[in-house]
């Protein structure tokens, strides 16, 4: 292994983790066949369309790929439809998603593209310091399983949910100047 952290790169903004890792000075590569993940110590999934994210990994066999190696103790974050692909239920779809994390999601809770926002919310690794979150056709958590840990709500509804060396966030961190909730996701490693 390489200490390399992998960005899945299928489709959607796995170019702006890319550019937040590259400012934190953290190895990483893009990750778009089962070879790629092979090479990578942890997985970010990232914002983008959770359908055709979904339909290419089953057609490129990463999605096996990716639940064999969470399994196998694999740090994952998901952002936006990354937390979409992690869930195990996704209201009213059926799509192709891991099913690694134990909850439910409900896709674009808060609306349209046109509703996007941005919100200074708390987050439970960083009590001193709120984060600043940036919410595109987000999705909610509506229903968390018994391991998963609630990590931030926003006017009632849960957006951050970490079970085991898995973190999801509904919102964008790759989209701000805070490294804090990626320099979290690579404390998972150790």
């Amino acid at each position: 292994m390489s200490g390399q952290i992998g960005i899945l790169a299928l489709q959607g903004d796995f170019d702006k983790h890319a550019a937040m890792l590259q400012r934190m000075g953290v190895p990483h590569r893009e990750v778009r066949k089962v070879a790629d993940l092979a090479e990578v110590d942890a997985l970010i999934i990232p914002g983008g369309e959770s359908t055709t994210i979904g339909r290419l990994m089953a057609r490129y066999e990463l999605d096996h790929a990716i639940r064999e190696r969470a399994q196998q103790g694999m740090p994952i974050y998901g952002t936006c439809a990354g937390m979409i692909l992690l869930a195990k239920e996704i209201a009213g779809s059926q799509q192709e998603r891991l099913g690694l994390m134990d909850i439910e999601v409900i896709r674009n809770a808060f609306g349209s593209q046109i509703e996007s926002f941005e919100a200074d919310i708390p987050f439970k690794p960083f009590a001193e310091r709120s984060v600043r979150a940036v919410f595109i056709r987000a999705p909610i958590v509506s229903r968390v399983g018994a391991g998963v840990e609630v990590l931030s709500e926003f006017n009632g509804k849960v957006v951050a949910v970490q079970q085991g060396k898995l973190l999801a966030t509904a919102f964008h961190p790759e989209l701000t100047d805070d490294d804090r909730v990626h320099r979290y996701f690579l404390s998972l490693l150790k």
